[in-house]
């Protein structure tokens, strides 16, 4: 490792549409006379990000369809709120009180990533229309105006099945692997690893949403540093097909089944 490995919570105010993310870093970063490091990866909460990218949602502004009133009805939800999910999702699931299970660009979350937490009264905000080019965009204009190459991590908060609370996951990447593949390394016991890959890009997000935090932290930035892993021009989060996801194969097979 080329430094001291740490992860570093970045305060920067509040962030309103329309703010340069960069600038936001770079000042906060003078208030405490911390600087970037060459390897250093930046971690930027999704709805800080997508705030300042002007995706706020005025549920004012929404009108429920058919579908969206039905929806609500069954899972106990604001009409509205249920109606930026649809647009937001491209496949609905299911649901409990309160949440939509929706597939979203390869992924399986709740509500399609649309959220109220630290989104003003009336508000809501969805994800990044791109996390990925959202991330690598940061790489460059960091690089263009710090002079320094790292890696950015767009964190989102997400819970587990059959788990209590929630943890990282990086829904954007770039300049790092998003996963590393220790398929071919033998264990303690001289046997080689056939399916093991490491969620790296998942872990560096879970890791600096300890820092961040969920609530009134005012906290949407983290640096990780040290962590030694090679810089790449690499852009996206390695992602499997539902089919061979174990729980989504899974499910999908019990559906079939029942079906017979």
């Amino acid at each position: 490792m080329n430094a001291e490995f740490g992860v570093r919570g970045v305060s920067t105010g509040i962030i309103n549409p329309g703010d340069d993310i960069i600038s936001v870093l770079i000042t906060a970063l003078s208030w405490t006379n911390y600087s970037l490091l060459e390897g250093d990866i930046i971690v930027i909460a999704e709805s800080a990000l997508a705030t300042a990218e002007g995706r706020l949602i005025n549920l004012g502004d929404v009108i429920p369809s058919a579908k969206a009133m039905a929806l609500a009805d069954e899972f106990n939800m604001d009409p509205r709120e249920v109606e930026v999910v649809i647009r937001e999702s491209d496949h609905i699931v299911g649901g409990i009180s309160g949440f939509l299970l929706c597939m979203k660009g390869g992924t399986l979350l709740p509500n399609a990533g649309v959220d109220a937490s630290n989104a003003p009264p009336g508000y809501l905000v969805p994800l990044p229309c791109d996390p990925d080019s959202s991330a690598d965009r940061i790489r460059k204009e960091v690089f263009s105006r710090c002079r320094v190459n790292i890696g950015v991590i767009v964190a989102d908060s997400r819970t587990h099945a059959m788990r209590v609370g929630c943890s990282g996951v990086a829904i954007g990447c770039a300049g790092i692997p998003s996963v590393i593949d220790d398929r071919g390394r033998c264990d303690l016991f001289g046997r080689k690893l056939l399916v093991t890959k490491r969620a790296v890009a998942d872990n560096i997000a879970t890791a600096a949403e300890l820092v961040m935090g969920e609530a009134d932290e005012c906290m949407p930035i983290a640096i990780v540093r040290g962590l030694g892993l090679p810089l790449t021009d690499e852009v996206g989060i390695e992602a499997i097909a539902a089919d061979d996801c174990l729980f989504m194969g899974t499910l999908r097979n019990i559906s079939k089944k029942g079906k017979e």
